[in-house]
């Protein structure tokens, strides 16, 4: 396999890590708000907000990455 074809297969594993990190600072979030701490909890959440809002373009872009030529 050319070095080439392993970038999308890389790229979707980042993505997936990147998501599995946002959910996992998310639920910390949620934590810290229960114990009071609204402002800093509504801080990393809007922290993740970038996340979120690329997510759909980086989708799209692996999908034609993946896709053979």
């Amino acid at each position: 396999m050319p070095n080439s074809d392993l970038l999308p297969p890389l790229l979707f594993k980042i993505n997936e890590n990147q998501l599995a990190l946002e959910a996992a600072i998310m639920e910390l979030s949620n934590w810290v708000e229960q114990r009071g701490s609204a402002d800093v909890a509504e801080n990393v959440r809007g922290a993740l907000w970038a996340i979120d809002k690329n997510e759909e373009f980086i989708k799209m872009t692996l999908a034609v990455l993946m896709t053979p030529e």
